[in-house]
């Protein structure tokens, strides 16, 4: 199984799971009690919208088990001495890498939270996600070629530009270095 949270300096990444995206749908006065976080003024954001929780929802369902880590993830901010830990942004994966150990990745963050290099953190946190599972080998995301910040949050976590996907989006892509998994229980110094 893979590591289900993540940190980086500011944020804890939580996979997201069919508790987490039920409430979400259908019980959103519970959604924040069980994340553990406030929401942000606007939730959902972005490309992260009800369509989406709802395609993560029923990957989760019925990929049991194996697929839990490889869909939805939340951003939350942690908690400071002025501001209680916060949902940010949701990013994630596409689904498991294909055979040759390509995944894809999505990401959006609220719009209080943006231009504050949340989203490049959020980027990296599912960069070093992917490189923990041992299973991921390329990383690819795509991007409007109007949106001018998200290239730059990619191309910030080493992505490089590399064509066009059907829809005219632009296709970034990274290698990425397998890394053993953290102890369970373990909270890497950053």
């Amino acid at each position: 199984m893979i590591p289900l949270i993540t940190h980086t300096p500011r944020l804890t990444l939580l996979a997201a799971s069919r508790a987490l995206l039920t409430a979400e749908l259908h019980k959103p006065h519970y959604f924040p009690v069980l994340l553990g976080a406030v929401l942000p003024a606007e939730w959902p954001t972005g490309e992260y919208d009800r369509d989406a929780m709802e395609f993560f929802l029923e990957k989760l369902t019925t990929g049991g088990r194996t697929a839990a880590g490889w869909y939805a993830w939340y951003a939350i901010h942690k908690a400071t001495p002025t501001t209680p830990a916060t949902l940010v942004g949701a990013g994630g994966f596409m689904g498991p890498p294909d055979a040759q150990g390509t995944a894809e990745i999505g990401y959006s963050v609220a719009p209080d939270w943006q231009r504050q290099g949340v989203a490049t953190e959020l980027v990296a946190g599912l960069v070093q996600q992917a490189a923990h599972t041992g299973q991921v080998r390329r990383l690819v995301a795509h991007t409007d070629p109007d949106n001018l910040p998200s290239q730059g949050v990619l191309l910030r976590n080493g992505f490089e530009p590399n064509g066009h996907n059907a829809e005219g989006q632009l296709r970034f892509e990274r290698a990425v270095e397998p890394k053993e998994p953290e102890p369970a229980g373990s909270f890497p110094l950053r």
